[in-house]
């Protein structure tokens, strides 16, 4: 199967990588199937709707970020980036996560109820 869009070109995928968002992503719910992009040897995920594919979530793996976050069994946790040109102003959501589980192609956003958690957390620091 195939998608094409502005930023990644065609992008060909099997039936079987597409993950399925039963409730969607906040503010996107009516699109439930996602396919996950990576770049070798990169550190962003870039979560591509299959019926939208205009619609790009940039994703960082929170694990990457803290040992201690929220654990959900199988799903691995990643935090939806705000981009800015400047890489000081990059930041990650860690208050409403996608969590993944690769090995069934599931996912689902939930909001943490936990105020360590910001919307807007630095992904770089500044020297």
């Amino acid at each position: 199967m195939k998608i094409n869009n502005r930023q990644f070109g065609e992008i060909e995928y099997e039936p079987n990588s597409v993950v399925k968002f039963e409730e969607g992503i906040l503010g996107f719910e009516e699109l439930k199937e996602f396919i996950l992009i990576s770049e070798k040897d990169g550190y962003f995920f870039w979560l591509t709707a299959v019926k939208e594919p205009e619609i790009i979530f940039p994703l960082f793996s929170i694990n990457m970020l803290q040992d201690e976050y929220e654990v959900i069994d199988n799903m691995e946790p990643y935090g939806i980036v705000k981009l800015d040109k400047n890489p000081e102003y990059m930041s990650i959501n860690l208050k409403a996560p996608i969590f993944i589980n690769h090995t069934e192609q599931k996912g689902f956003q939930k909001i943490i109820d936990n105020d360590e958690y910001p919307v807007a957390y630095p992904l770089f620091v500044k020297k």
